[in-house]
């Protein structure tokens, strides 16, 4: 292997395991740490920042140990908490496990940095490659999977060794600005530019749009091809501005415009901005590293080598520098990370967040200095102890490949991906069968995500209509799984989707019956820091229609959930207008509280009454009753369940309604 490649090809495999390990570590601070929300958010957020700080002692360790060899150890412990992830069941095994491979992934960044002088086009090329391989599992990483995910994981990770092993010596002339980098682009490209949930959400919606549906995202028509062009154009506009050489780019101001102005998009939270926000995001910020890691002319001795402030101290010292540039890097991603999303337990404005750092990233490219020679041939003006003459700009001549290589991989990976569309049934009768589930973002009680059991739960009921609250279609921070399109392909059912606290977090229903009409409607927020909404769906059983409302309650932190409801029960009654009506959800509130006597007074009926008490949470020692069927007259419930099972935190219930005939 030539050491010239060795960073790069190092930097590209590294990326791939270490977000592979980012996507368990990350919800398993939420699941198992937190408890799903039993702890408070500013302690997870420490125990989160806690392993980035420990970090920040390895490179005092590289002048006396080497930053080779510590690289190389960190290199060899992250592979292996990668591999031995998946047999920990679970629990606090695997956050610790995740969180010491994430300790490692750091400590060999910082380490790669110190030896290599950019790695930046290794980078972009593990980046998109984490892309096209999320997107061609359709979002269902590996490391949840069976013994399978080892064919691809073994070569992955004996490459990565090998690749490392071979990182050249210190570069004392590598800028530490591109390396500084690297934090935040894991953070814009996760969650924005390169997340295939958030291109899959934002094509549902524009599907939603084009069927006439207010806020409301629907399955796609024509398959996985919205997905498909969303991810092929995003993988391929990353590439191309991320490995291009100078002479190939517009001018300085453009990338990071681009960047700026697609992050402001997706901060605004408007979903019909998610399809353009997202190409360009992901080609301003591949050319915003490019513009940082330009290739400058050598700088004289004891000026601490190019893009790096001064120092006195010699090589070491800048190789230290670029060491601690990418650590507070990846601080810059865990803080903005975690305030982001515990924006939604302890209640602010968060969108400004992920647009601060891209104006950080974009403040930083246009201010990196110009190339030494921006036009081949041009000479350089004389350095210390180099001649001058003349000087080529740094050619990739393999960059062309690789963009088209990644490009192609995307689209096939698109053109794979399930759609989940549901083909809707003929229905004849007058029984519909109903399942009404808090999923809790896929995650189960041992911190997995596992779409297996939670497929098996719902499916063993045999539904008719599937109602789910807390569904998240591409959080960062939950390992952006798309986990509404996920179960609706398994469970081959359309899905109707409605936001509550941004575009990609909300409440569904699923159903193979047809659907006439769908709308949603935003709940007061009374104080309760996640946001609420009602999606009310219309659907077609035989010649009667039936109106199904879900919603999930957010009560305020003094009281219950009152005011929402009565805006729920309102919004229902009227949707209805005296046609056979369902509302289901997790109301958090139980029999005989205010808010749900405020339900009750709307005329509704609790469907679940003949079998009380029927405790749905927490799912392994059910107390409370906050899971609701509530009903019009008329319709008449049977065969009610509480599904046991622990797939989610909560249980799902299932009944049987029968409509009136006539």
């Amino acid at each position: 292997m030539r050491r010239s490649a060795s960073p790069y090809l190092a930097a590209a495999l590294g990326v791939l395991l270490f977000v592979d390990v980012l996507r368990v570590c990350l919800p398993s601070i939420i699941t198992t740490f937190g408890q799903a929300a039993a702890t408070p958010a500013e302690l997870m957020g420490a125990f989160a920042l806690l392993w980035f700080v420990l970090a920040l002692a390895a490179p005092a360790l590289f002048r006396t140990v080497g930053a080779d060899r510590i690289a190389l150890v960190a290199a060899l412990t992250l592979v292996g908490s990668r591999a031995l992830l998946p047999a920990t069941g679970g629990g606090p095994a695997q956050l610790y496990l995740a969180s010491v491979g994430l300790l490692a992934g750091l400590v060999w960044l910082a380490g790669l940095a110190a030896n290599a002088p950019t790695a930046v086009p290794g980078l972009v090329v593990g980046l998109a490659a984490g892309t096209v391989l999320h997107t061609a599992l359709g979002t269902y990483d590996l490391v949840w999977r069976g013994p399978e995910q080892y064919l691809l994981l073994v070569p992955v990770a004996v490459g990565f060794v090998a690749a490392q092993r071979t990182v050249g010596g210190p570069d004392p002339d590598g800028p530490a600005r591109p390396w500084f980098l690297v934090g935040p682009a894991l953070l814009l490209w996760g969650m924005l530019a390169g997340s295939p949930a958030l291109a899959a959400t934002g094509a549902s919606y524009l599907a939603g749009a084009l069927a006439g549906t207010d806020r409301v995202a629907v399955v796609p028509p024509g398959g996985a091809l919205p997905l498909t062009v969303l991810v092929a154009a995003a993988v391929g506009l990353f590439l191309v501005t991320g490995l291009a050489a100078e002479r190939h780019r517009p001018p300085r101001w453009l990338y990071p415009a681009a960047l700026v102005l697609g992050t402001a998009l997706f901060a605004a939270g408007w979903p019909l901005a998610l399809p353009v926000a997202i190409p360009l995001a992901a080609a301003g910020l591949g050319g915003c590293l490019a513009l940082a890691s330009t290739p400058t002319a050598p700088a004289p001795a004891g000026t601490g080598g190019a893009g790096g402030s001064a120092a006195t101290t010699g090589p070491n010292s800048t190789n230290t520098r670029r060491a601690y540039a990418t650590l507070a890097g990846t601080l810059v991603f865990v803080v903005a990370a975690i305030g982001y999303y515990a924006a939604y337990d302890l209640g602010y404005p968060n969108g400004w967040l992920p647009l601060l750092v891209a104006v950080v990233v974009a403040t930083l490219a246009i201010r990196a200095p110009a190339p030494a020679v921006p036009v081949e041939g041009v000479p350089v003006g004389p350095v210390p102890g180099i001649a001058a003459g003349p000087t080529r700009t740094p050619r990739r001549p393999w960059s062309r490949s690789v963009v088209v290589a990644g490009t192609s991989l995307a689209v096939v990976a698109g053109l794979l991906t399930a759609s989940g569309a549901g083909a809707a049934d003929p229905f004849d009768g007058n029984r519909v069968r109903l399942v009404a589930y808090n999923i809790r973002m896929g995650f189960g009680l041992d911190g997995r995500f596992d779409l297996p059991d939670l497929t098996r739960t719902i499916a063993g009921q045999r539904p008719d209509v599937v109602v789910l609250s807390e569904v998240d279609r591409a959080w960062l921070l939950n390992g952006g799984h798309d986990t509404l399109a996920l179960l609706a392909a398994r469970l081959d059912m359309g899905y109707h989707f409605a936001p509550a606290a941004d575009p990609v977090w909300g409440d569904a229903v699923l159903t193979r019956l047809p659907v006439d009409s769908a709308g949603t409607v935003a709940l007061p927020a009374v104080g309760a820091p996640t946001g609420a909404q009602a999606l009310g769906v219309v659907l077609r059983v035989g010649d009667r229609e039936l109106v199904v409302v879900s919603t999930h309650l957010q009560p305020p932190p003094d009281g219950g959930p009152v005011e929402q409801a009565r805006t729920v029960a309102r919004y229902a009654a009227e949707l209805a207008a005296g046609r056979p009506l369902v509302l289901a959800g997790d109301l958090n509130t139980q029999p005989g509280e205010p808010a749900f006597q405020a339900l009750l007074e709307r005329g509704l009926t609790d469907a679940l009454a003949a079998d009380r008490p029927l405790p749905t949470s927490p799912a392994d020692r059910p107390v409370e009753q906050i899971d609701h069927v509530l009903v019009s007259d008329g319709l008449a419930p049977s065969d009610i369940t509480a599904v046991p099972g622990t797939a989610s935190d909560h249980l799902a219930v299932a009944l049987t309604l029968t409509l009136p005939l006539g």
